[in-house]
C-alpha cells in the first residue's frame, strides 16, 4: 500500500466513521436541546467535508506531471484545504451566535440516557481512528494521513467536553451546556484559521523553512569544487518543495564535471523529506 493509497483509507474511513456520528449526534443533540451535542454534530460535519476533500484533493494531487501541469498536481491538496477551513469558519460564527443566544436566553436541555450513550460512542470511535490513522502515519509518514489523525485525537477530547457538560445538567447546571458549545466553536474557528493560513501560504509560494535551507548550504558545502552558491529558491509542490539553486564553479572544469556535479548535487537534495525535486545551475567563474 503506497502513500496515497493510506491516505485514501484514511479519508474513507473518516467519511464514513463521522456520517454515521453526525447522524446520532444530530438526532440526539436536536432532540433533547444540547447546543453542546448540537455543536459536535456540526464539528462531525465539517470533518465530513474534510475528509472529501482530504480524498478528493489527494486523488488529483497522485496525478503525475504533465504537459499542462509540469510539477504536477500536488496544490489541488491545498485548494481543497482552503476551501474547507472557509467552511469552518462560517460553520463556527453559526454556532458562536447560537450558542451565545442560549447562554442569555437561559435555555435547557431534557437530560437523556441516549445523550451519555452517543458521547460515549463517538469517543471510541473516534479513538478507534485515532490509532488506525496513526498507524498508517508511522508507515507512510503523509501529511495528509497526520492531519487526520489529530482531528480524531482532537474530537475525542471535544466529544469528552460534550459529556461533562451533558452530566452537569443532572445537577440543575444547564448554562455549561451553552459554555461548551461556545469553546467548541471557537476551537472549530482556531482550526478552520489554521487551515486557512497553511493552505494560503502554500498557495502563494512561500519559501521552504531557514532550517531546511540551512541543510542544502550544508550539502553543498560538502563540495569542494563549489566555489560559491549564489541563490537557493523553492516553490511547494503539495506538502513538499521544488528547490531551484544556483552555485558557481572553476571557469576551466569541463562541462561533463560541472553537469555531473550538478546531478550528484540534485541527488543529495533531494533525499531530503521536504524536497519533491532538484535543479541546479551551474555557472563559471
Amino acid at each position: 500500500m503506497d502513500r496515497y493509497e493510506s491516505a485514501n483509507k484514511a479519508g474513507i474511513l473518516g467519511i464514513l466513521g463521522n456520517l454515521f456520528l453526525l447522524i446520532i449526534k444530530g438526532f440526539a443533540g436536536f432532540t433533547f436541546k444540547s447546543q453542546a451535542m448540537i455543536a459536535d454534530s456540526f464539528n462531525s460535519a465539517g470533518d465530513i467535508l474534510s475528509s472529501l476533500f482530504t480524498f478528493i484533493g489527494n486523488k488529483i494531487s497522485s496525478k503525475p506531471g504533465d504537459n499542462d501541469h509540469n510539477f504536477g498536481h500536488g496544490k489541488s491538496e491545498y485548494i481543497f484545504s482552503f476551501l474547507i477551513s472557509i467552511s469552518m469558519i462560517i460553520v463556527s460564527a453559526k454556532l458562536l451566535f447560537d450558542s451565545v443566544s442560549s447562554l442569555v436566553n437561559h435555555n435547557t436541555l431534557d437530560f437523556s440516557i441516549l445523550l451519555v450513550i452517543v458521547c460515549v460512542v463517538t469517543i471510541i470511535v473516534k479513538f478507534a481512528l485515532f490509532l488506525y490513522t496513526r498507524y498508517l502515519l508511522k508507515k507512510e509518514h503523509n501529511i495528509l494521513i497526520e492531519a487526520n489523525s489529530k482531528d480524531h485525537f482532537n474530537d475525542c477530547i471535544i466529544t469528552t467536553c460534550t459529556l461533562i457538560s451533558i452530566l452537569f445538567s443532572l445537577v440543575g447546571i444547564f448554562w455549561m451546556d451553552s459554555v461548551v458549545g461556545i469553546i467548541i466553536s471557537f476551537y472549530i474557528f482556531y482550526t478552520g484559521i489554521k487551515i486557512f493560513l497553511e493552505s494560503y501560504n502554500v498557495l502563494m509560494d512561500i519559501s521552504i523553512d531557514e532550517d531546511t535551507k540551512k541543510i542544502i548550504l550544508d550539502i553543498t558545502n560538502k563540495y569542494e569544487d563549489i566555489k560559491e552558491v549564489e541563490s537557493i529558491y523553492s516553490t511547494p509542490s503539495g506538502y513538499k518543495y521544488i528547490v531551484i539553486i544556483t552555485i558557481s564553479v572553476d571557469g576551466n572544469m569541463t562541462t561533463f564535471n560541472s553537469h555531473t556535479l550538478a546531478d550528484n548535487l540534485e541527488s543529495d537534495i533531494k533525499n531530503l523529506d521536504k524536497v519533491s525535486n532538484a535543479i541546479v545551475h551551474v555557472n563559471p567563474v
